[in-house]
């Protein structure tokens, strides 16, 4: 069946076309007009959501202008409306009222969605985890501070979502004249493939702005979401391999212990709802000059497991970006996982990002160094940079100048 499970109540997707995003269903089909759109580019968080909070852990929000219907289909998905209403608000909401933590309240909506997340995780609740969970958030009217004081005001135990929680097999599912395809096994692409106008769909946060999402000759998504090989985590002692479906924010927890220096510029890549749906994967893969993670891969000598009709293979970083928003995949080819060296604790490295803002928005130009320093004499650096060039790059001429150079 074509379910979606709305604040707890099975819905049947019925006669939409494939571009729908699940914030335009909601308002339009559901009438559930408590989740706003204010830039429909993910920028704002007025239309932030939950997607699968089957428990405390898992209640993260996303951006639902960001998300196609089709993407969601079996997943559970909480909106205000299932959070608290008149009768019983929730204990979020009535801090918000008693802080005057809304004035025309049109962010309202986003902000507690937001902070109900926040409270539902293990983070301690103060100013600097509230800014973060606030990040992708904006309001024009408050000025902030009575909001972070009702989040303040709220005890953790208090909180959790009331609704009941389902989900479903994600199966694929034919929206107007195109087909979502959900395949569960890497042996599967190479059927899919086969279908001559198809296109890749990850996490969908630079994809799913462009309107529509694919050209009138294709016909076909193959959401890559639903793979489990490409969801896999693997921590050694000296390397970690990360599938390419794995969550912004998944990554940012993974390397807290083991590349610490790496937490502040992932905590600037875009916000907690772009980072709970954008994937490495879809990151490097857009190719963007501009794109986070390509510098700091590269510095760290990571290499790319590829997997197509002719099989699997492994190609350094550096060899991957050919061109503007070009990348050496074939058409059939998709990025199976990253594996990227942990660096030893003598190597110094040093991440720099410039932006118009802080939060939630993307490099104007960036910089990515690791250093291995002894005696105070560089012995090897690498340095990598994007935004100076149409792709991202290894200042390889640079670095040899430096080697050997006193510090």
């Amino acid at each position: 069946m074509n379910n979606i499970f709305i604040n707890g109540k099975k819905e049947t997707i019925k006669n939409v076309d494939h571009d729908i995003t699940l914030l335009d269903w909601l308002r339009n089909n559901l009438k559930l007009t408590g989740t706003k759109e204010g830039c429909a580019e993910g920028d704002c968080g007025a239309c932030s959501v939950i997607i699968n909070g089957e428990n405390s852990s898992n209640i993260k929000p996303v951006n639902s202008c960001l998300v196609r219907l089709g993407q969601v289909i079996g997943k559970n998905i909480v909106t205000i409306e299932g959070l608290g209403n008149d009768n019983d608000l929730h204990p979020l909401q009535v801090a918000f009222s008693k802080e005057n933590a809304s004035q025309c309240g049109y962010c309202t909506p986003g902000f507690i969605v937001a902070g109900v997340s926040l409270l539902n995780s293990n983070k301690e609740i103060n100013d600097n985890t509230i800014n973060d969970a606030f990040s992708g958030n904006l309001c024009r009217c408050t000025g902030y501070s009575s909001i972070i004081k009702a989040v303040k005001s709220v005890v953790k135990a208090q909180v959790g979502i009331k609704c009941k929680k389902f989900t479903e097999e994600t199966k694929d599912i034919k929206l107007g004249n195109v087909t979502y395809h959900h395949p569960k096994k890497l042996e599967q692409l190479k059927t899919l493939t086969k279908i001559r106008n198809f296109k890749f769909l990850a996490g969908g946060t630079d994809l799913n702005l462009q309107r529509p999402i694919i050209n009138e000759s294709e016909n076909t998504i193959i959401s890559l979401s639903s793979l489990e090989e490409l969801k896999k985590v693997k921590i050694s002692n000296n390397r970690i391999l990360l599938g390419s479906s794995v969550t912004i924010e998944t990554f940012l927890e993974i390397i807290e212990d083991k590349i610490p220096e790496m937490i502040e510029i992932l905590q600037r890549f875009g916000s907690p709802q772009i980072r709970n749906q954008g994937t490495i994967g879809g990151n490097l893969c857009t190719s963007s000059p501009i794109g986070d993670l390509a510098p700091v891969l590269l510095v760290l000598n990571s290499s790319l497991n590829v997997f197509g009709k002719d099989g699997s293979k492994n190609i350094p970083i550096n060899d991957f970006f050919m061109g503007y928003r070009k990348n050496i995949l074939k058409k059939d080819e998709i990025l199976v996982s990253i594996e990227i060296p942990i660096p030893k604790k003598s190597n110094k490295l040093f991440f720099w990002k410039l932006s118009k803002r802080f939060d939630q928005d993307i490099s104007t130009i960036s910089l990515a160094i690791n250093i291995k320093i002894q005696n105070q004499v560089i012995q090897d650096i690498y340095i990598a940079a994007g935004g100076v060039a149409e792709i991202p790059i290894i200042l390889a001429d640079l670095s040899k100048q430096m080697i050997h150079k006193n510090i």
